[in-house]
């Protein structure tokens, strides 16, 4: 039975266990250090706890906003004024349920997906999850493994990437007796290493969230709202108290008598002065926005899943679908990443056939190297050899080759010809060239000399070549194709041969394929910026080049989407604006990346572009009708201030309006099929749409006042008139973003005039009360109403066209690097 973690450990005082590296931990002792409460914890759950969420939707800046005005509403008496609250706590419910459905959605598919270790216990290897690694076990790590606990190399020796903990890209040689950092990840090389911690113990549990690195989310969304509510929490407050006084000491039209509440008599005065306030300061709130974002996004998350995509960061399905250039890594994303060698050739004439293999046996022998090339080699080349190893060097992205000394034999070397050779003889070059067209190919060499540390022996000559192919995905090809159509960008990039990638290129129906370059001859900063426009397809490209290749094209203005599996992407993929990685790939790639492909399928990019898409088009559509009450909001909260007459509104009359005009159409539209392109800017696009209604609704609320004093209505007649006139503006403002229509939208738009006209005709004997406080529509009121209604609809087309013309031309004069055709 496991013993539950609650104290930090005391390693000092732990009888440690010398397991030997062919025995392991038996099961007797993994047991107990289980009931000991030495087991590994994970220390950052993918999700938060539900805990964590009910706080977060609970305790937001507008809920206590409204809180706080529900209060003091409660305090004067005026009790049904208080239903705005029972929105506020439907939003909450709302939100606290999609977001757990969404936190178990993905904690379910992050079980399917969760890496596993290969520990030694009871003298076999056996798969453990990182939950089940106890202090002493015994783990095996080779390329691409992430190290889930800190833990002491004893045999073997490796290259680890600590860049997840350090930020530096530099991969750090590993020796017997060294320290392997949780969170890194193994480069190149095998080892077996001794858990040394575990839980909050670890190195990457102890350092500071500051110290750790922390991809920056691009979300237009998330900024645009962060914005919006730094706005109004400097505004709300100053604004409601001078409104307060403003109201308050406004002369009364006629003596009143106290009101009674629960907390004793106050003034009518007083009451309908925080009644109004109330009503203004909700009326800035954009409550339901926030709220209306998660939700919409949660719903992707869980819609995704269905398709085996686990989303690791909630914000880059919105990245994702404003990407206009994607990298591909060719192996595992393309191709399907299991080569196969389809023949070796003599290029030295002094060897025959027969050496060339019995060189690549011995190789294979040598080596514990795990990439696609290596396993492919090694179905190939079976053989044992009498050769006996005294120094490997395992594979690296950043070397592109291996090799492996022998005793009395010299040093052989496996890899790409350019990293190997510091001059590529013409005949080799010209045949490699010539393979390259239909194979991937790798050269096999000899050298009398043994390896200076882990760099080249001198003296290499060339002994071979051996011919790979590599299987084009069949779903590559239709999935290319159609981000062609949506004006994605495809570049592709690969360690391998640029010839042999663009042939690849070619099968996969990338266009420009024939735009290929050698990496290798781009030297600098300057030199990579030139390129990665010009080019479609780059070949021989190191890990710190995909980093350079991903920064470039963002510094060029493009949003940049990266695939990859392997551990040479993990650099590009933690500085891509949306990484996405292939479940089948390595550890360390699949834990940077903000979506992984379960299946490892490409075929399910296209669901999640087109998943984005619906999400930002009607979240921006959606937020249309929210903002443009908060811009009517706050201008006639400053214009009431210097205004000789009351504030119109009262909160039960806006939550009515903004229950048919906002509410129920945003979340109807938000969650409706839209896989249209997305365009310009999200702030851009929500104000274009938003200033008009605004502003309009301000005009005709002056209107209203104007009204008031000519035709002397009374402050009951002057509200329901104010409100009934802005609840067909917000109407507007709801044909326009429903436009074009559908049967459903047309339905929609049916059912909130329906039910704003019973609000205002029918609800003025509820339980004995004007529940809304709405005057009798007398013919006078009816022919003020549809005379402000034909101005107000005229004023809203002009304003619509002006602003849109406006916007058009701010857009195209800062950012033209930003507009998406």
């Amino acid at each position: 039975m496991k013993k539950n973690k609650t104290e930090a450990v005391d390693y000092s005082k732990i009888q440690r266990i010398t397991a030997s590296v062919e025995k392991g931990l038996t099961s007797a002792e993994a047991e107990g250090r289980m009931e000991d409460g030495l087991y590994n914890i994970d220390t950052q759950p993918k999700t938060k706890t539900i805990r964590r969420i009910c706080f977060d939707n609970i305790v937001t800046l507008f809920n206590i906003l409204n809180l706080i005005l529900g209060i003091a509403v409660l305090l004067v008496g005026s009790y049904k004024n208080m239903l705005f609250l029972g929105v506020m706590f439907f939003n909450t419910v709302i939100g606290i349920i999609q977001e757990i459905r969404a936190k178990r959605t993905i904690d379910k598919l992050s079980i399917v997906s969760a890496s596993k270790v290969t520990a030694v216990r009871d003298g076999e290897k056996t798969k453990l999850g990182v939950n089940e690694i106890v202090l002493d076990d015994i783990i095996e790590f080779t390329q691409g493994n992430q190290i889930p606990v800190d833990c002491i190399v004893i045999q073997g020796e490796c290259e680890v990437n600590e860049s997840l903990l350090t930020g530096e890209s530099d991969a750090v040689h590993k020796n017997v007796g060294d320290m392997l950092l949780s969170g890194s990840f193994i480069v190149s090389g095998r080892c077996y290493a001794r858990t040394e911690h575990v839980g909050s113990e670890n190195y990457a549990a102890k350092i500071s969230a500051e110290a750790k690195y922390i991809k920056k989310v691009n979300s237009e969304i998330m900024i645009t709202l962060n914005r919006i509510i730094k706005f109004l929490t400097f505004v709300i407050l100053p604004l409601g108290i001078i409104m307060l006084l403003r109201q308050y000491f406004m002369p009364a039209d006629v003596e009143q008598e106290m009101v009674k509440t629960l907390f004793g008599s106050v003034s009518p005065a007083l009451q309908q002065a925080v009644v109004n306030t109330v009503a203004s300061v909700t009326g800035m709130i954009p409550e339901g926005l926030v709220l209306l974002t998660s939700t919409v996004l949660a719903v992707s998350v869980i819609r995704l899943a269905t398709h085996k995509v686990m989303v690791q960061e909630l914000y880059c399905i919105e990245t994702l679908a404003r990407v206009d250039v994607l990298c591909l890594d060719k192996t595992g994303t393309i191709t399907e990443g299991c080569m196969a060698v389809d023949d070796y050739v003599v290029y030295d004439d002094s060897i025959e056939k027969e050496n060339l293999y019995d060189a690549v046996c011995a190789l294979t022998s040598a080596l514990d190297d795990t990439n696609a090339t290596f396993m492919a080699l090694k179905d190939k080349f079976t053989d044992k050899t009498s050769l006996v190893s005294d120094k490997t060097v395992p594979f690296s992205s950043e070397k592109k080759w291996s090799g492996a000394h022998f005793v009395n034999s010299g040093s052989y070397i496996m890899g790409a010809a350019e990293f190997i050779l510091q001059q590529v003889p013409p005949r080799l070059q010209e045949l490699l060239s010539d393979y390259s067209k239909n194979y991937r190919t790798i050269i096999i060499c000899h050298s009398d000399n043994e390896f200076n540390n882990s760099d080249l022996p001198k003296d290499i000559r060339v002994l071979g070549i051996v011919l790979l192919n590599d299987k084009i995905r069949a779903e590559a090809p239709a999935t290319l194709r159609y981000f062609d159509e949506q004006g994605v960008n495809v570049k592709v990039i690969s360690g391998d041969n640029p010839v042999t990638v663009a042939d690849v290129a070619r099968r996969a129906d990338v266009k420009e394929y024939d735009k290929y370059i050698d990496a290798t001859t781009l030297k600098t900063d300057e030199d990579i910026d030139e390129a990665i426009e010009k080019y479609t397809v780059f070949g021989r490209v190191t890990p710190a080049q995909k980093k350079k290749f991903v920064t470039s094209l963002q510094s060029h203005g493009h949003t940049v989407a990266m695939t990859g599996d392997g551990v040479n992407d993990v650099l590009a993929l933690k500085e891509a604006d949306c990484s996405i990685a292939m479940a089948a790939g390595s550890d360390a790639a699949r834990s940077v990346s903000q979506l992984v492909l379960l299946d490892s399928n490409f075929a399910s990019m296209p669901r999640v572009v087109a998943e984005g898409r619906r999400s930002i088009n009607n979240i921006q559509r959606s937020s249309t009708l929210f903002i443009v009450k908060t811009i009517f909001s706050t201008i006639l909260a400053v214009l009431f201030i210097f205004l000789n007459a009351k504030f119109p509104f009262q909160p039960i009359q806006l939550t009515l309006v903004n229950a048919f005009t906002i509410g129920i159409p945003s979340f109807i539209l938000a969650l409706e099929p839209n896989k249209e392109r997305i365009k310009g800017r999200f702030l851009f696009n929500i104000l274009r749409n938003s200033i008009p209604g605004g502003v309009v609704t301000v005009i005709g609320i002056i209107l209203c006042v104007t009204a008031m004093g000519v035709f002397g209505l009374d402050y009951e007649q002057y509200s329901t008139l104010s409100v009934c006139l802005t609840a067909i503006i917000a109407l507007m403002v709801l044909f326009k973003v429903s436009y074009p229509f559908n049967p459903l939208r047309v339905a929609l738009f049916a059912v909130m005039v329906t039910g704003l006209t019973i609000g205002v005709t029918c609800c003025r004997d509820i339980f004995g009360m004007n529940l809304f406080n709405f005057a009798v529509m007398e013919t006078k009121l009816i022919i003020m109403l549809a005379v402000l209604s034909l101005v107000c609809l005229a004023l809203f087309i002009a304003a619509t066209l002006a602003v849109q013309k406006l916007f058009a031309k701010l857009e195209a004069k800062n950012h033209p690097a930003k507009i998406r055709v």
